[in-house]
């Protein structure tokens, strides 16, 4: 199982964004999108990373609670209601439905770890994203 690293940058949020993996401290996935939001970043981090893995599968460390939460508690109940919430549109839904499908298939685990709390891993997770937004490239 590999152990990755992901992060999602937009700046300013909403604007141009990045994402960047790493495996190693060594940046395996590198994208980018303009216009895009953080949540988007890390959202699509964590689908590159998902398909670098494919089926031998990953650990993923992400500082980002809202897509572990996606996964684990909300997508299951969005899915059985037709992709719908109470509240409303879901947001990010191309990438919300992507990303668990990926889950369902491969094998993930999520590692959830605070951001800017000096992890290298995720420091370099970060840096790397940022060059992705600037037009960094592997």
């Amino acid at each position: 199982m590999k152990i990755l690293w992901t992060d999602g940058s937009a700046s300013p949020n909403p604007g141009p964004g990045g994402f960047a993996v790493m495996e190693n401290g060594k940046p395996v996935r590198l994208g980018a999108e303009n216009p895009s939001t953080n949540i988007r970043m890390e959202g699509l981090a964590m689908i590159a990373a998902i398909e670098y893995a494919g089926d031998e599968g990953c650990e993923i460390h992400s500082d980002s609670e809202f897509w572990i939460n996606v996964l684990t508690k909300w997508a299951p109940g969005w899915e059985a209601n037709g992709w719908k919430k109470k509240t409303g549109p879901i947001q990010n839904l191309d990438i919300v439905q992507k990303l668990y499908s990926l889950f369902k298939e491969y094998p993930v685990e999520l590692v959830w770890i605070r951001g800017h709390a000096g992890t290298e891993e995720n420091e370099l997770a970060d840096e790397w994203a940022n060059k992705a937004r600037k037009g960094e490239t592997l």
